[in-house]
């Protein structure tokens, strides 16, 4: 029975078990984010092709964490990977495309309707001063920055209607519209920030249906050159 014991208890996970598991958890979910604003941000670009070692080096940490994020990410079909030494930022295709528009449309337009309705003084301030920011980093040819204030006024606009399983559903969206959007944004001019005024509009005056209608225009309109990019370019490779 003491020798049975004594074998149960070492089989037990140590307190130094945990802390390691807990360490390589916390580092995977770190990997993993910085993955994921590299591919909103659009500092990875499609069709750009990821070394699990390379990453890991310049992160500074093992190829787990990095090989974990990776999977995960290639899950929610933000990478693609046709082998394990061909990992891929994806190519959109127009049909992927538009399929996301839709969605994006339904989903972006109810959040800037609650927005509308819910919208305090501060947080009007708040987009009016992402718009502002982004006016100069145009004129300023930013296009990253630009790029960046854009992601940053949607999913302003989601963390305003205070929807946050929403903005999950829209954060895995925009894992794959990221670096397409920054692909383009320059191209799209001012095209790809006046459509921010009227949705400011409909938020300064709490009017919800024409907050949805001004997303729904931005995205619809401001985003015709990512279908003219998408047309005009080359069939992906399957």
């Amino acid at each position: 029975m003491l020798e049975s014991a004594q074998l149960n208890l070492a089989a037990r996970p140590t307190m130094t078990d945990a802390l390691d598991t807990l360490e390589h958890d916390n580092l995977g979910s770190t990997v993993y984010h910085l993955l994921c604003n590299a591919l909103i941000q659009g500092k990875l670009k499609p069709g750009e092709r990821l070394k699990i070692r390379e990453l890991a080096a310049r992160l500074g940490t093992s190829v787990t964490p990095v090989r974990d994020a990776i999977l995960r990410l290639v899950q929610e079909q933000a990478l693609a990977m046709k082998s394990a030494r061909d990992i891929r930022v994806p190519h959109m295709t127009v049909a992927r495309y538009l399929e996301i528009r839709a969605i994006r449309i339904k989903l972006e337009g109810l959040a800037a309707e609650m927005a509308a309705q819910n919208a305090d003084a501060a947080q009007i301030a708040l987009l009016e001063e992402l718009v502002r920011q982004n006016e100069q980093a145009l004129a300023d040819g930013d296009t990253a920055r630009g790029c960046d204030l854009n992601q940053r006024f949607h999913f302003a606009l989601v963390d305003i209607a205070g929807m946050p399983f929403l903005q999950g559903i829209l954060y895995r969206i925009w894992l794959q519209m990221g670096p397409l959007i920054a692909d383009v944004y320059g191209a799209g001019g001012d095209d790809m920030l006046d459509f921010h005024y009227p949705v400011l509009d409909a938020i300064r005056t709490h009017d919800g249906p024409a907050a949805a209608r001004a997303i729904s225009d931005d995205i619809l309109c401001g985003g015709q050159v990512i279908l003219q990019h998408l047309q005009a370019a080359p069939a992906p490779d399957a």
